[in-house]
Parts: structure tokens; sequence; C-alpha cells
């Protein structure tokens, strides 16, 4: 069997021949495979040196009888921990649109203003998480609510395994706070939804009928001032037979948001198929509810306590502040690793 060093050996050798970008697309395909297992090797180099340093000190310490040796080791253990759970989230991201990128829909439900509101902590909740992880977020489409939060929005997230890790975020959340949008400081339970989609890359074929679309452009809405278009750039695409309505505002060409919106597009009508697919009792059909009681995956409570709850995996906090400035990584664990056991 050949090891994952030297398979990099025999890419490395394959990269050297005169001919070897004769094949463009060959090319760029053992170009990635070389690149995925040199970060898989580098991991388990950096486990190792982890170890060994580790061990080192403890020795040190004992042989100079020199506790304060020990003084780098819990940073050095902490470190070690992080690197091998990451590792063990990796193995765990093993379907096919895993390392896909990610479109990522924010939708309010029951609770009026409240809700909207919510919708749009949640959009700030999971663009922090994301630029924690170090992927790249881009905003598709923002529709402001006139009193406060949001109607919807759309985030392309780019990134190793950027599907793989948002996809536990599919779902419906729930809030129960005082409301600040309430004169009497009533407290109120609000619902907003996340849906996750891979991003589908032209490998994938996917038939759109020009004729099955309605395109219309709109003047890109804002919260004012000079960024805000003055001409009718903003795209929505209806697909007719499946009535999936997709939108793009956040490039200032009609061209370029049509381009980005098909893109959506296409991603959402794979996704449809998979789901049409799917047994009943798959756990993606079992996220998609109505926006209300009873249907959540998470609860977040700052009154009358202070805690975060997942229903699905009953992980929980009670560092609620934290959770919504995006340390989600608890909450992301426990669901892959649940949905692992299955």
């Amino acid at each position: 069997m050949v090891t994952k060093q030297e398979r990099i050996d025999e890419l490395n050798h394959l990269a050297g021949q005169e001919d070897f970008w004769s094949d463009n697309e060959r090319a760029q395909t053992l170009l990635k495979e070389r690149s995925d297992l040199e970060k898989v090797v580098g991991t388990f180099t950096s486990i190792e040196s982890d170890i060994t340093d580790i061990v080192e000190l403890v020795e040190l310490a004992k042989e100079e009888n020199e506790p304060s040796a020990l003084d780098e080791v819990p940073s050095q253990i902490s470190r070690l921990t992080a690197t091998l759970d990451q590792l063990e989230l990796r193995r765990i991201l093993n379907d096919e649109l895993d390392e896909s990128n990610a479109y990522v829909s924010f939708s309010p439900g029951a609770g009026g203003v409240d809700s909207a509101d919510w919708a749009e902590m949640l959009l700030r909740m999971i663009i922090r998480y994301a630029e924690k992880k170090g992927f790249k977020v881009n905003m598709v489409h923002l529709s402001p609510n006139e009193e406060a939060g949001i109607k919807s929005a759309t985030l392309h997230v780019s990134g190793e395994f950027a599907y793989g890790y948002l996809k536990s975020e599919r779902g419906i959340h729930r809030l129960v706070r005082i409301s600040p949008f309430d004169s009497n400081a009533r407290r109120h339970t609000s619902f907003a939804a996340i849906d996750v989609i891979p991003e589908i890359d032209d490998c994938v074929e996917i038939e759109i009928n020009d004729n099955d679309l309605r395109i219309d452009t709109y003047r890109a809405s804002g919260a004012g001032g000079q960024h805000v278009n003055t001409t009718d750039s903003a795209v929505r695409i209806t697909h007719l037979p499946t009535g999936i309505v997709v939108q793009c505002q956040n490039e200032r060409s009609q061209h370029k948001n049509r381009s980005q919106a098909l893109k959506v597009l296409r991603s959402r009508l794979y996704e449809r198929e998979m789901e049409l697919r799917r047994e009943q009792s798959d756990q993606r059909n079992e996220d998609k509810k109505e926006i209300a009681w009873g249907s959540q995956i998470r609860s977040y409570v700052l009154a009358p306590y202070r805690l975060v709850k997942d229903t699905r995996t009953g992980q929980e906090t009670g560092k609620v502040d934290d959770v919504l400035d995006g340390e989600l990584h608890q909450f992301v664990k426990a669901y892959l690793l649940a949905t692992a056991e299955d």
C-alpha cells in the first residue's frame, strides 16, 4: 500500500515532467491532490513535533530538578489537543461535498421585528465564525427590514471544508430575551432560519433552461450613504418550474450579479434534487420545518437566565455572548460527531 508521503513524492515527480501541463485539467487535479496530502502529512508532522517537545520538557524538568521548565507544557498540550481535535473533525468530514464552499441564507420567522433583528444577529454570528476559521465571506444578498434587522440575506463562504463545518448550522434558531422593541420590557421568543447549501462547481451538470427563468432587476438596498447603488444593478431570478428565487446585489455590475445569482440557483437546484432522493427520515429533512415553536435546532436564552443549548446533541454553554460572537466550535464539533455515529 502506498503511503501518503510516497504518493506526494510520486506527484512531485509527475509535476516535473515536461508534458505535465499538456492536460491542464489533469494537472490541476494532481496538484490539488498533492496539496491535500501535504496538509495531512504536515498535520501529523506537527503532532509528532509537539509530542517530542512535551516529552523533552518533562525529562529536562526531572533531570535538572527544575519545575519551571514545565511552565510551557500546558500551552503545548493545549496546542496539541487543538490539532488532534481538528484532525478528528477532518476525518469525519468525508462526504463528497464537505470540502465545497457554501452559500448561507438567513430568514426571520415568527416574532415580527424581533425575529428580523434576530436573523441579523445570526448573520453576524456566522460571519464572525467564518472569519475565525479563516474563511472568506462575501455578501451575495441583503434585504434590510424597515424598522430593524433583515428580511433576508445570503452569504458566500469560501474556504477549506466551509460547507462541511457550516452545515451544522442549518435549521431553526430560537431566541428568548427581553425585547428591545417592547416598551414594556417583556420577554419575547423569536425564531430565524439558517439554510446552508454547497457551492456546486462546473463539473456537476445542472441543466437550466433560459425559458424557465424570470429575471427581474431592481435598485440594491442598503443602509444609505454614498455606497448605495443608484442604478438597477441588483438581480432577482425566479426558476419558474420549482419556484426557487435567488437574489444578488453585492456587485455594482448587473452582469456580475446575474452571474452570481445563477451560481446560487445551480447550487439550490442541485440541493433540491439531492433532497428529493433522500428518505423522509433523513436529518436534513428534519431540520427544515416551520420557523416556529418546536422546530428549533438550538435555543439561545438571554433572560431570565443565560444559556445556549443545542436540541440535537444536548451541547450547552452559559457563555451566550461568546457564542453570538462566533464561538461555535463546541456546537459544530458535537453535531459532526453525533452525525458520524448515526
